[in-house]
């Protein structure tokens, strides 16, 4: 696999450490970030919707966009459609909850699962956001259950469950995220020859 040629995706459920992992192999390996819901808050806000807070997602502007989301399924086939060429460019590392069941047989990806208690994820959003662990708890709740309803009726996949469209599935709740970290640039490595 040719070192510039090659892209990697990461998915995992909500606040389980993919833009971290992601930013640290797009710096290692001077490839392009890109986060699907970034572009899916682009779309947002096109639509006129203020999207300027870094913890937008939890707002009540962005369930009232998530309900607007869920009777229209032009804005997640938007994004994916944009990341999946972005992907067969190469050149990338790419955050995405869907992607990873759309994009089959490409010799130059790499596909990485994250995989995490609600717990733990929860106190991670909890540290990241600055709000109680409650609070995390339930917002965690309430997108796992989104994003399996959302991607099961848009594309007919169950996400979380069958992850065998992965390369690696990696434990965030085994080990500390500099392992992690440490982990997914070595796979990079020996995946692309390096």
């Amino acid at each position: 696999m040719a070192a510039n040629k090659f892209s990697i995706v990461i998915s995992g459920w909500p606040a389980v450490g993919k833009t971290t992992i992601a930013a640290k192999l797009a710096e290692e390996f001077g490839l392009v970030m890109y986060n699907g819901g970034d572009i899916l808050k682009m779309l947002a806000a096109e639509k006129g919707y203020f999207t300027g807070r870094d913890d937008w997602w939890d707002t009540a502007e962005a369930k009232k966009f998530m309900q607007e989301r869920k009777s229209d399924p032009s804005f997640d086939k938007k994004v994916d459609k944009k990341l999946a060429e972005i992907v067969r460019k190469g050149g990338a590392v790419i955050t995405s909850y869907t992607l990873p069941w759309l994009v089959q047989g490409e010799e130059s990806l790499i596909k990485i699962w994250l995989r995490g208690s609600s717990e733990n994820r929860a106190k991670r959003m909890a540290n990241r956001d600055d709000i109680s662990f409650a609070e995390a708890k339930k917002i965690i709740a309430l997108r796992d259950k989104e994003n399996k309803k959302i991607y099961h009726r848009l594309y007919g996949f169950r996400f979380g469950e069958d992850l065998t469209v992965f390369d690696y599935v990696l434990n965030t709740d085994k080990l500390p995220l500099d392992s992690l970290i440490e982990i997914s640039k070595l796979i990079v490595r020996r995946q692309i020859g390096g």
